[in-house]
């Protein structure tokens, strides 16, 4: 249990991308099914309401249309004198043409292009149609040519037959003649108080009036109304279904078909066809683009929210390692005190209680004693420095200094412990000597301190360490090389993070702040500078320090730098 614990908790990042990447691909494939029988099924539906559009609209033209028609040819029946039995009865007497003129000047349809009467002449000719056309607008009797005159009796014929017979019909309505298109024509029986068919009125239509002022508008208000999203790309247009199928109007520009979905004009205009499209695009097309939006955006927010679940567990991930590494930290600090002390504490109850008499064997404690307080102060010092960095409260003293004379003064200072360990180091400078540069001597010193400890600790059966001087371009460099244990690739930028230790096998029992190489990396830096590791697995690592030429972190003076 205790293992599989902890393989969850090294593998908590995978194990969280997981469990929220795999609902999510099971929601995304179950949203590409419903958006790929969505995308087969909305072209379907987009038609029906298109259909369902062009129903209603040419349902409201056509009702307004023939409400204003039938209002215009409904003629009073006392204007038309059938007398079809008697024997006085005068042609010119058979419609009053002022009363009709009178009517038709009170109800007018701009949709009329000409307006006509017609009755039967009487018994001396039984066959004959006396018909009277009118102007629409002033009323006045109209000249004709003989297209109109031919167009109008045979829209008048089955109603004047009515009329012979004194027969009823079964229903009064308007009927349609259009076996001539350029002369369609509405007419309307007039019937008496006893339901007998005394005459006929009629119209021909005006083709422009019934688009302009009928259709253009209605197709203008209802658009936006039944297509609000897309309502600028809707394209409605008549055609002639004759088989040259011209187009006789279109609400906007467009290229290609004339329509998508047709419907039929009903009662008027029968041989014209109301179409409907998309102006840029097929339905089709339509609901594919559809289905990429729906599909991206779908997708887009799956990696969205894959992405922040990944940054949340990645931060919980660096968290729990803060706080693991903060916990080795404290073990290793706890040890790092606990052995010096009990050291100087030993040797220095040796020599108070005389156990000790030889000169060399005291000169030999003394120094135990004074290495184990120089490897308590570094430690103490990383501590504080490391705790200054983090506040940003930790300042720096630049003057202008020689490199040599700093290692110098370091490596003295380190003999001893370099010695107690077995170590021999190898010094090389340069024959020439190096230029100065603006640095503050004692954290350059302790840079290099915590190089060489680093040097010492992780060398494993190598004692050799070797430091070399050198000026490379514009930058002095200090490289601290040892032929220990190495670094792996990947793990050579994160050794100069805060806490971080190797995951080496062969330097498991190395104890340590975790400090050292964190700091380094903060002095050189705050000197303009920058630090770089060499290494391989196996042949050791060489640490290089790199410090700017002459150059001042300040303004080129000596002076005070807070980081």
């Amino acid at each position: 249990m205790h293992r599989f614990k902890e393989t969850l908790r090294r593998h908590a990042l995978t194990v969280g991308l997981l469990a929220v990447a795999i609902p999510l691909l099971a929601h995304l494939w179950l949203q590409y099914r419903s958006l790929s029988k969505l995308e087969s099924t909305l072209p379907i539906a987009r038609r029906y309401h298109m259909r369902r559009y062009l129903s209603e609209v040419i349902e409201k033209i056509i009702t307004h249309y023939e409400q204003k028609a039938e209002e215009t040819l409904n003629v009073p029946s006392g204007a038309f004198h059938h007398k079809y039995l008697h024997p006085d009865y005068r042609i010119e007497k058979a419609m009053d043409v002022e009363q009709i003129s009178a009517y038709f000047q009170q109800h007018q349809f701009n949709g009329a292009r000409k307006l006509f009467t017609a009755i039967i002449t009487g018994k001396q000719a039984p066959n004959y149609a006396m018909i009277r056309f009118y102007e629409p607008i002033s009323g006045s009797l109209s000249t004709i040519n003989a297209d109109e005159f031919s167009a109008a009796h045979g829209a008048v014929a089955s109603w004047i037959a009515m009329t012979m017979v004194e027969a009823i019909p079964k229903s009064i309505h308007l009927t349609v003649d259009e076996r001539d298109p350029k002369n369609r024509a509405i007419v309307k029986p007039i019937v008496d108080d006893k339901s007998r068919v005394v005459g006929v009125a009629g119209m021909f239509l005006k083709e422009d009036v019934f688009i302009d002022d009928y259709l253009a508008p209605t197709v203008k208000k209802t658009i936006p109304q039944n297509f609000p999203d897309d309502y600028q790309d809707v394209v409605v247009t008549v055609i002639d279904m004759k088989p040259d199928h011209k187009l006789i109007f279109s609400n906007q520009p467009f290229e290609g078909q004339k329509y998508d979905v047709g419907w039929p004009i009903p009662f008027i205009f029968t041989d014209w066809y109301l179409g409907i499209r998309m102006r840029n695009m097929t339905e089709e097309q339509w609901s594919r683009r559809n289905f990429n939006a729906n599909l991206s955006l779908s997708i887009l927010t799956a990696l969205v929210l894959i992405g922040g679940v990944v940054m949340a567990l990645r931060a919980a991930s660096r968290a729990m390692k803060l706080s693991q590494m903060k916990a080795d930290f404290v073990s290793n600090v706890s040890h790092e005190l606990r052995t010096p002390l009990a050291s100087i504490r030993v040797f220095g109850e040796f020599l108070k209680l005389g156990r000790v008499k030889e000169p060399d064997k005291m000169q030999e404690y003394g120094e135990y004693i004074e290495t184990e307080s120089r490897r308590l102060t570094q430690l103490i010092n990383n501590i504080l420095d490391f705790s200054k960095i983090e506040s940003g409260q930790k300042t720096y003293n630049f003057e202008q200094t020689p490199v040599e004379g700093v290692v110098a003064d370091t490596l003295k200072t380190f003999e001893v412990v370099l010695e107690q360990n077995g170590f021999t180091l190898n010094l090389e400078r340069p024959s020439l000597p190096l230029p100065q540069v603006v640095i503050d001597p004692d954290a350059v010193a302790q840079a290099f301190i915590n190089l060489l400890d680093n040097a010492v600790k992780y060398s494993g059966d190598s004692k050799e360490i070797e430091v070399k001087l050198a000026e490379q371009g514009d930058t002095v460099t200090i490289s601290v090389i040892d032929h220990g244990v190495g670094i792996a690739s990947e793990e050579r930028e994160k050794v100069f993070e805060k806490f971080y230790r190797v995951g080496n096998c062969l330097v498991h029992d190395v104890k340590g702040s975790g400090l050292g190489l964190s700091i380094v990396k903060h002095i050189v830096e705050a000197h303009h500078g920058r630090v770089i590791v060499e290494s391989e697995p196996g042949r050791g690592s060489a640490f290089i320090i790199h410090l700017p030429v002459a150059q001042s972190v300040t303004d080129g003076t000596n002076g005070t730098y807070r980081t």
